[in-house]
Formats: C-alpha cells, structure tokens, sequence
C-alpha cells in the first residue's frame, strides 16, 4: 500500500504534482538504454505487451551487486479518503498515491541510501508513466520495468477506519502486473542483486505467477539471498484456500520470511500467533530468520538457535506512516 502522509502522499512526494510530467516515458519516447532489455515481441494473446522503462536508478548494470535490493511484484495507484478514519463508502473524496509494497520497499531503500532496483509491470498509460518517473525520481533502477500497452496500471482503493480496520477494495480485470511474463524478466539484474524481495500478490494468477518462480528460482540459484513478505490481501485470490496454498508454495524457497499476526493465524488456520509452538510449525529447515511484525509494538524474532528476541519499533524521519507496518519495517 502507499506510503502515506495523513493519508495522501506517497513514495514520490512532488511527484504528483502537475508540474512533474511524465513525457518522458510515454510510447514515443520509451527507447531502451544499453541497460534495458529491448520492447519484446507481440504475442496472439498479449499483443506488443513489453516496452521497457529507460534505465535509471541507483542499481546500475555498472554496479557489483553487493548491496542491490530487487523487490519484484506490483505497483499501482492507491486512492486514500482526503478525510482520515472514515469508510471507503463514507469519504466524501479521494487522492491518488503510489503505492505496492515491493515497489515502496524499493523507494524506501533508496531514499535511505541504499541500492535498490524494481522488477514488474505498469500498464503504458498515464499511471503507468508516473510511477516509473517516481521510481526515476527516486534513483530506484528501473531496467526491469515493463509496460503493457493492452492492460491499465491497477487501482486500489484503501482507508484505514476509525475503528482501527483497513478496508481495500481493487481494480485489476486484469491489471498490468498481472500479466508479467517470465521472457520479459531481467535475470541478469536479478542474479547480481544481494537480495531479492517479493510478496505473494504475483502468485496469484498467471502469466505472472510463473514469471514470480522463475525470477525466485535464479535468484536462489545465483546465491541471492531470498526476502518473502507474503502480504495477505484475502479479497484478491479466489478463496482463502487458494491464498494459503499459494503463499505456502513458495515458503520453502526463501531465506528471510516477514510475517504479521494476522498471518500467522490464517496460515495455521486459527492457531495463536503468540505461541511460540505455533509460531516455529513456519520455521523450514533452510530459512535463516523468521520476523514477526506487532504493528506499533514493534516485532519479534526467531533463528534457529534464538527464539522470540523482541525488538521495539524503530523510527526514521525519512519514512512517512503508512496504512501497515511490513513496508516500513523492510525499508529499514
């Protein structure tokens, strides 16, 4: 979700701004660097799906990787009320803000001065072009970007109530990251990276599900370190089954798993987040760290020689609230 600012703004701040046009990466003017992959074939399907953004960034091809974050998976555009704590169907209006969490992590990391480069699709459309001058604007590479003329860059709509709920409603019939095909992915950018961060919202329909294991795949393969934070959003997978089955088929593959509370218990099908026992049935033979998040509490953690370190919340006044602590806690 966004980062947000009371709720409105946003990984980009200016960015939305009318002053910052995105001409710069519309059709006309999308022409690949040395460091992008070439605008790939049209498909029966698909048509001309893939149009790569000109490479930026701070995770340039020149760099050794050493300390490059790839976060794959989607970037869209949140709609947050401009009054705080009311329903979706109760506020009187709407701003846009960047948001998907992959894609905040990515900015998050580069604006605490970090490597960062971002891997997914937009659709080519005025959204699609004022994420991609954020990512820009950020000093995020953006060499694995691609653009779907077929499909829109997805909606979402989110509040946070007063009540304490966060309440999404979405729009992908389907969205352009949705449709990330596994030819279209920058392996080599994948492979040099030190990490390589992804959530579970790929996972959810093809083609980008095969595209999401196969970027997971070489990246173990090549020795990158594996960051999975599954991201629970219930109203986008067909049923709750088919989200815990396919946020646990690839729990096995990661190195560091973030996990909330919420989590927990819909993966162990009601058991007590807070139990340690329960906690450690997640725990897979080859993961390196377990984290817990506590929302304003901070998190906990597990290894496999360490079990249940509490460590409080840490700030950044370079980071803004945003509608859930995972992004946040990432980032930093």
């Amino acid at each position: 979700m966004a980062l947000l600012q009371s709720p409105s703004l946003c990984f980009g701040g200016a960015a939305l701004n009318s002053r910052h046009s995105s001409a710069s990466f519309r059709p006309g003017n999308l022409k690949p660097s040395p460091l992008s992959s070439p605008p790939r074939a049209s498909s029966p399907r698909l048509s001309s799906r893939c149009k790569a953004a000109p490479a930026v960034g701070g995770g340039s091809s020149e760099a050794d990787g050493s300390s490059l974050v790839v976060c794959f998976g989607e970037m869209l555009i949140d709609f947050v009320p401009t009054i705080n704590g009311l329903s979706l169907a109760d506020a009187p209006a709407f701003k846009k803000a960047p948001g998907g969490a992959p894609a905040n992590v990515a900015v998050g990391i580069a604006r605490l001065g970090g490597t960062s480069a971002f891997v997914g699709k937009v659709g080519e459309d005025e959204f699609g072009y004022m994420l991609a001058e954020i990512l820009k604007e950020n000093n995020v590479n953006n060499q694995g970007l691609r653009f779907d003329p077929g499909a829109r860059t997805a909606l979402a709509f989110v509040t946070l109530r007063s009540d304490g709920e966060r309440e999404f409603m979405f729009y992908r019939n389907p969205s352009a990251d949705m449709l990330l095909q596994e030819d279209e992915l920058d392996l080599e950018l994948i492979k040099k990276a030190k990490i390589f961060h992804y959530g579970s919202i790929s996972l959810i329909t093809e083609p980008c599900k095969s595209a999401h294991i196969a970027a997971a795949k070489a990246a173990k393969e090549a020795g990158v370190v594996l960051s999975y934070d599954p991201n629970l959003r219930l109203p986008l997978w067909s049923s709750a089954e088919s989200a815990r089955e396919g946020i646990l088929s690839i729990w096995n593959l990661a190195d560091i798993i973030k996990i909330s509370e919420e989590e927990i218990s819909f993966l162990t099908q009601g058991e007590d987040p807070y139990d340690d026992a329960v906690v450690r049935k997640l725990y897979h033979p080859n993961l390196k760290l377990l984290l817990v998040t506590e929302g304003p509490d901070g998190c906990r953690y597990y290894t496999k020689v360490c079990h249940n370190i509490k460590i409080h919340q840490l700030r950044s006044q370079n980071l803004q609230p945003l509608t859930g602590s995972s992004v946040t806690f990432f980032m930093t």
